[in-house]
């Protein structure tokens, strides 16, 4: 009789169970060990419902450090995570780690939002300290948010999506943010879905318009360009700002349909110009991180009938440094076909010279902070001037954006500055009274009937 292989170990009850409740990679609870404490804390404080909090914390930033050094790093980067998190708790918490770069706790001593607060701001400079990758060291930080039983909810689900809400709302705010779950809070979120549906409903019937703000040459006043501008009205709404829809839709992951739908709208007006008239269009800091984002603008250019090269691609510091290697691929494109790009708001980032050094840009936009000071601030005038000496050294063209009065215009043409956009020139209008400014306005209008 043959004799049988090695038996498999075998695993007790109790040990299936620490395994159903662990997560493998940071030896940390899981989900369901959050879930677990949560009801039995719940539980144990029924009959007088004294407060806990929980919080869910979630990395900034990890996807494309994970992306960018692989998932081997990704990995210890999270280790070192549960590593500092254990060892920063206080008495009585707990830490676990639910799916990729997400973390929460449970906080049986904080009882209301301040105690957060500070538990988050002592987390949120835990996790800011630089992680050791052996060759390299790599910075992240983290935004929390917090939900505070019964108040944010009395069952397990309600406090958890409390917490998310919370949470979402950091991320919305931007980097290292802390939020407390409040009603306010949860009506702004409500508020913030309505606006998502009625706006993916836009979209699809077509209803986002486009308006247009000439960009002029300085040393005569002529139009030499328009940007485009993301306009919306809703029937229930009223007028929502782009500064709140279009975040929104790159939050929600639908940024891609709505350009796909502004560009066509804008370049479709575009025709009707002058052909030495350039578009000048925005783009997100999502969609330069997708691969295929040159394919897209092209193959809309492309159907409409525009010419690339009369097309500007207006993009941020911000948004090209949250994937590099991809934004670079994608600028590197889209300028083989002859669309030029131009970097936005340039002097409000943290190393907008390392970028016009690292990336290869056709024009420099000076943000308007530094404009609308231009004749009251010297130190504002020095800047411009300096912004302006430094790009003409490295044969950038200049704008100006925000002129809004005679004054600046004239300083910034004496300045050398290139080109100008702002209300003393033109206030953003839709297709047909862009038309109407290009017959008051333009040298040769009649250029239009040769198209």
């Amino acid at each position: 009789m043959k004799p049988a292989g090695n038996p498999l170990p075998q695993v007790s009850q109790n040990e299936l169970q620490a395994m159903a409740y662990s997560d493998p990679l940071t030896g940390l609870g899981n989900r369901y060990r959050l879930r677990d404490k949560v009801r039995l804390l719940a539980a144990e404080r029924a009959d007088d419902p004294a407060p806990f909090t929980i919080c869910i914390a979630n990395l900034d930033g990890f996807k494309p450090i994970n992306d960018l050094f692989g998932s081997e790093a990704g990995d210890e980067i999270l280790c070192q995570v549960a590593h500092r998190l254990k060892a920063c708790m206080p008495d009585g918490a707990t830490v676990t780690r639910h799916d990729g770069d997400e973390f929460a706790f449970i906080l049986p001593l904080v009882f209301e939002r301040n105690g957060a607060e500070r538990i988050g701001q002592m987390m949120k400079d835990v996790l800011s300290a630089p992680y050791d990758l052996g060759d390299r060291n790599v910075r992240l930080s983290a935004s929390f948010g917090f939900a505070i039983y019964p108040f944010a909810g009395e069952e397990f689900e309600d406090l958890l999506k409390s917490a998310e809400t919370a949470l979402y709302r950091s991320k919305r705010r931007g980097r290292a943010q802390i939020t407390v779950y409040s009603t306010e809070i949860a009506q702004e979120m409500k508020r913030a879905t309505q606006i998502e549906q009625a706006l993916r409903n836009a979209i699809i019937s077509d209803a986002v318009d486009v308006h247009f703000q000439p960009i002029v040459r300085i040393r005569d006043g002529m139009v030499v360009g328009f940007e485009a501008l993301a306009r919306w009205r809703d029937a229930d709404l009223g007028f929502v700002s782009p500064a709140v829809f279009v975040p929104l839709a790159e939050e929600r992951g639908f940024i891609d349909a709505l350009s796909d739908t502004l560009l066509r709208k804008a370049a479709e007006a575009a025709l009707s110009w002058p052909r030495e008239l350039f578009l000048s269009f925005n783009l997100s800091s999502a969609q330069l991180m997708d691969p295929g984002t040159a394919g897209n603008i092209l193959s809309t250019l492309s159907r409409v009938g525009l010419d690339p090269q009369r097309v500007e691609l207006e993009i941020t510091e911000t948004a090209v440094m949250t994937s590099a290697d991809t934004a670079q691929r994608i600028i590197a494109e889209l300028r083989e076909r002859g669309v030029r790009i131009s970097l936005d708001d340039f002097g409000t980032g943290q190393s907008s010279l390392g970028r016009l050094r690292d990336f290869t840009f056709d024009k420099v936009k000076i943000d308007r902070a530094f404009i609308s000071r231009i004749t009251t601030d010297r130190a504002s005038e020095h800047i411009v001037r300096a912004i302006i000496a430094m790009c003409q050294g490295l044969d950038l063209d200049v704008v100006a954006e925000g002129i809004e009065e005679k004054a600046d215009a004239d300083m910034l043409r004496a300045l050398g500055c290139g080109m100008g956009q702002g209300y003393y020139y033109g206030k953003p209008v839709d297709g047909p009274a862009t038309l109407r400014y290009l017959h008051d306005h333009y040298h040769d209008f009649m250029a239009l009937d040769r198209i």
